[in-house]
């Protein structure tokens, strides 16, 4: 019986992997091809998610490491990881369509956690949550996460990150604390 875990490697991004990447992190948010799953972005951003120098940028980063998730030598899913001092910032976190609902993103963000708590001894698992999607946010409550109500303009005009559907979008802080 094949599970979430099913011979998964992770390890850190290269160079190499970045247009990959790209493609994973675009699928799984805008467009028809993120309808297949539930983190479609597709209704309230247009544009592009990231470019391949944004992935390339926390690639290059000292203080950064995309974590990359395979299965059968194919990349299936990936996330930031940023040491910011007794934090990490969890980001550009990305799961193939097809795979999503399976469990892949719960092995996926504990792995991550354990590895800032261990590498770099952080407290706490920082992320940002486009406030208006609800599904999303329960989803990271249901693994530990909580509601700060800090939240920080989206950044209106800068198509990098796309293109508002609407004039609500703000981003809200989520934290957790790493035991």
């Amino acid at each position: 019986m094949e599970t979430a875990a099913t011979a998964l490697t992770f390890r850190d991004a290269t160079d190499a992997d970045v247009e990959e990447l790209v493609a994973l992190i675009e699928s799984a948010y805008r467009g028809d091809d993120s309808r297949a799953g539930w983190t479609t972005e597709a209704d309230i951003l247009e544009g592009q998610r990231t470019d391949p120098e944004g992935v390339l940028e926390v690639v290059k980063s000292p203080d950064s490491r995309l974590l990359t998730v395979e299965r059968d030598g194919r990349i299936v899913a990936c996330c930031q990881l940023e040491h910011r001092g007794e934090n990490a910032y969890f980001g550009m976190f990305a799961v193939s369509p097809v795979l999503q609902g399976a469990g892949l993103g719960k092995l996926i963000i504990a792995e991550a956690e354990r590895q800032a708590r261990e590498d770099w001894g952080v407290k706490e698992m920082q992320m940002t949550v486009i406030s208006v999607r609800d599904d999303l946010i329960a989803w990271y409550e249901r693994r530990g996460y909580r509601r700060t109500g800090r939240t920080t303009p989206f950044p209106y005009g800068d198509e990098r990150f796309g293109i508002p559907q609407r004039d609500d979008l703000t981003f809200e802080l989520l934290v957790k604390e790493l035991a």
